[in-house]
């Protein structure tokens, strides 16, 4: 798509900045809106130092920063947007008033997208006067290096809509996926929070350490995942000894329709992972910091071993 779009992204945290990012760094022009002054404050330092880890040169690096227009007013920040890429937090009501408010200002045929983990995009959507516009974007963390983006249609999103928005996605070097269905946690999630309720089990029963997961899944199947996907895997081995495996382990899979209460003990107990030094396992600052940077690393190097 060689057209430049005009984006605006509705909040400028975490996933906000770096959705911000990626569409300047492609050449888009974008404005970002947050309520939080001190968010868009340091919002173009931090695009700075995302584009440092990423490589990227001064000169590129000051046409991206360039590209990107903090704006305290939403009216401001859609009114003559392409595309609006809400990133709020995973607040159901807060997500339907901001794109309430802009429907009131963006213009008729501009595309609203809305980036959650698990919320279905209908709740956040059927308050609005044109539906057929509005679908869901489910950008990964971190989202100016994590390739997919999770296009989901609702009962009311227009094929147009879906379409430019894969096309648009696609453009800036993402890989969007088509979900037909509008469930709690899309494809992505609802794959990764089954697996991490098994290993949340695992640890609740004593089977092992949540190390010795962590370890199992870094040391086996997680170093293939990247190029041989579950159901690749399951034809690679056979359907039929996938069927074999599944007669015997399934019926002893942790299945409750509930968190985990050992889950739930932590997080009463106050601890909540490296934000508080332990969760599952404890963590000094530095040891946190490590590996946010080994994570960082691995992303870079496995982007130059996909190309």
């Amino acid at each position: 798509m060689s057209e430049r779009k005009n984006i605006a992204v509705l909040g400028a945290g975490l996933m906000g900045h770096g959705i911000a990012l990626t569409f300047a760094r492609a050449g888009h022009e974008v404005r970002v809106y947050d309520a939080y002054p001190n968010s868009l404050d340091t919002l173009h330092e931090r695009v700075r130092a995302s584009l440092t880890a990423l490589g990227a040169g001064d000169a590129e690096t000051a046409d991206t920063v360039a590209r990107i227009a903090p704006v305290s007013g939403l009216a401001d920040s859609v009114r003559d947007a392409d595309f609006v890429f809400e990133a709020a937090p995973e607040k159901p009501d807060l997500k339907r008033a901001l794109f309430a408010d802009a429907e009131r200002h963006a213009p008729a045929d501009c595309v609203f997208a809305s980036n959650t983990s698990v919320i279905p995009i209908t709740t956040i959507m059927q308050d609005l006067g044109e539906r057929g516009r509005a679908l869901g974007t489910h950008w990964w963390n971190p989202p100016h290096m994590i390739p997919l983006v999770e296009v989901i249609r609702t009962e009311w999103t227009s094929e147009a809509v879906v379409k430019a928005t894969m096309e648009l996605l696609a453009s800036v070097g993402k890989t969007p996926v088509r979900v037909e269905k509008d469930v709690a946690g899309f494809i992505g999630n609802r794959l990764q929070h089954a697996m991490w309720r098994e290993a949340i089990n695992l640890v609740e029963k004593g089977v092992c350490t949540a190390a010795d997961v962590d370890t199992v899944v870094n040391t086996s199947f997680g170093r293939r995942l990247s190029v041989l996907g579950p159901l690749a895997n399951a034809d690679l081995v056979g359907t039929d000894l996938t069927l074999d495996i599944h007669e015997n382990v399934l019926a002893d899979l942790d299945n409750r329709p509930s968190p985990s209460p050992y889950l739930r003990g932590l997080v009463e107990a106050g601890k909540l992972g490296m934000k508080s030094g332990e969760g599952f396992r404890g963590w000094t600052p530095e040891e946190a910091d490590q590996l946010r940077q080994r994570v960082s690393t691995h992303l870079r190097r496995l982007d130059t071993i996909l190309e």
